[in-house]
């Protein structure tokens, strides 16, 4: 006989089966982690759910994810759990960016001077456009459309 033939006595297990144990776990693990939300890392926790922000949508029907009033004049908010950076610059004007610096895709953290800033490298861009102020970036933030419908911004 062969060693996996060998009838194995109470309490001991074959090497197979012990290979297939191990392997269905790690499975799971794997399974598990793709199924769960995963903050990123060093993101602001400013938006989302439960923040107190708006939650009715526009005419499209997509939820608000600010208000005009959240949004002060020459600055912004990021508002990482929806993947956005809503900025103002200039009164009445609203512009929004993705949130991930386009160096090594750290999440930015701040907007402040005109500029939306990512301390992973230091990388700054304008609030205008999008557009490297300061490196080690060389491409600018990409744009994302916004809606606005009264006092409530959502995404295009």
């Amino acid at each position: 006989m062969s060693d996996d033939q060998v009838t194995a006595g109470p309490g001991t297990q074959t090497r197979r089966t012990l290979l297939a144990g191990a392997g269905a776990v790690g499975a799971a693990v794997v399974l598990t982690a793709c199924g769960r939300e995963r903050p990123v890392a060093n993101a602001p926790e400013t938006g989302g759910s439960g923040d107190g922000g708006p939650t009715s949508g526009g005419e499209n029907g997509a939820p608000a994810l600010a208000t005009t009033g959240e949004i002060p004049v020459g600055g912004g908010k990021i508002l990482a759990q929806q993947g956005v950076v809503i900025t103002q610059p200039t009164a009445g004007e609203f512009k929004g960016f993705d949130p991930i610096c386009t160096h090594q895709g750290c999440p930015v953290s701040n907007v402040d001077g005109g500029t939306i800033n990512c301390t992973c490298h230091n990388s700054s861009f304008s609030i205008t456009d999008g557009s490297v102020q300061s490196g080690p970036a060389t491409r600018p933030l990409a744009e994302k459309q916004l809606r606005i419908s009264g006092e409530n911004i959502s995404l295009a």
